[in-house]
């Protein structure tokens, strides 16, 4: 599945060749697909290893962002996040860096699994409010830990605008994408948030946590990684049912600006992701479509 234009092409036989040309301690393990994600695509190595690949040539950065950063913080988080254990170099085979990283067993987080939603939405917030408080350790909001999400919703006034625009000529029998647009600018007209940066993971949506027992286990892909504002980190609680949005709200005492905004960024990356991937990922449109539905019935309520 090619969601990219300028994607890299990669199968079975590509991993193959690259641990054989670079981990020959490796290579006769047995590797299966491990799922695909915007920006990458992974394989199972073995039982205990993952080899996660970038699509594009502009998401490699975040491989080595997760190599430097991530054995920092690892210690300061209340669950486990993904381990780096071997920087992969580009070949002939494929032409981007890539990375392998220690396997997380676990098991998705859907309807069914949960085990009490208002408890999950509790642990995650949880985990959001340890991230954010862990020192910056000298990072700063530049290059690879600069990302729009932790920047100001009016500087995307642009492309949002235009992706709602999208939204309504494909989808807009099926959402009221006015009400939308009405949210989004009612959250531009507020003021600026004034909280310090902290760290952010940067999309915190249900396919990046895995769950154990039925509560929160570990948070993966850390692709996102940035240092910014935390109104964005907030964003994917629409992800989550009711119980768990209204539980991480109390948690972490999010006030009215703060919900507005959140529910702005929510609204930003929905419509944008159905935009984006209207002909190339019909699942993710899914995801992006429930989240915005979950967003207009959650302001009807209020």
């Amino acid at each position: 599945m090619t969601l990219h234009q300028n994607e890299v092409p990669v199968d079975e036989a590509v991993v193959r060749s690259l641990l054989e040309e670079q981990c020959p301690q490796w290579a006769d393990l047995s590797l299966s697909p491990a799922g695909a994600g915007t920006d990458n695509v992974m394989y199972r190595l073995g039982g205990e290893l993952l080899v996660r690949l970038p699509r594009t040539a502009d998401k490699a950065p975040s491989l080595r962002k997760e190599r430097e950063w991530l054995p920092r913080l690892a210690p300061l988080l209340p669950c486990p996040v993904p381990e780096p254990v071997y920087a992969g170099m580009p070949s002939a085979a494929y032409p981007l860096p890539w990375s392998i990283y220690r396997w997380i067993d676990g098991d998705e987080v859907q309807p069914g699994a949960v085990q009490d939603w208002a408890a999950f939405g509790t642990d995650l917030a949880d985990f959001v409010q340890n991230l954010h408080r862990v020192d910056l350790m000298g990072a700063t909001r530049a290059d690879e830990l600069s990302w729009y999400r932790g920047g100001h919703l009016r500087a995307c006034d642009e492309w949002v605008s235009r992706a709602l625009r999208d939204c309504q000529a494909t989808v807009g029998t099926e959402l009221d994408v006015a009400t939308l647009e009405r949210l989004w600018r009612e959250a531009l007209v507020l003021p600026e948030p004034s909280q310090p940066q902290v760290w952010l993971h940067g999309d915190l949506r249900p396919t990046n946590l895995l769950l154990r027992q039925g509560r929160l286990h570990a948070v993966i892909d850390f692709g996102a990684l940035s240092i910014g504002l935390p109104d964005a980190e907030h964003a994917t609680v629409w992800d989550l049912l009711p119980e768990a949005r209204h539980s991480y709200w109390d948690a972490v005492g999010l006030s009215d600006l703060t919900w507005t905004r959140a529910r702005a960024w929510a609204i930003a990356v929905g419509a944008s992701g159905i935009s984006y991937y209207w002909h190339t990922y019909p699942a993710f449109v899914a995801e992006c479509r429930t989240r915005l539905h979950a967003i207009l019935a959650d302001a009807a309520a209020r």
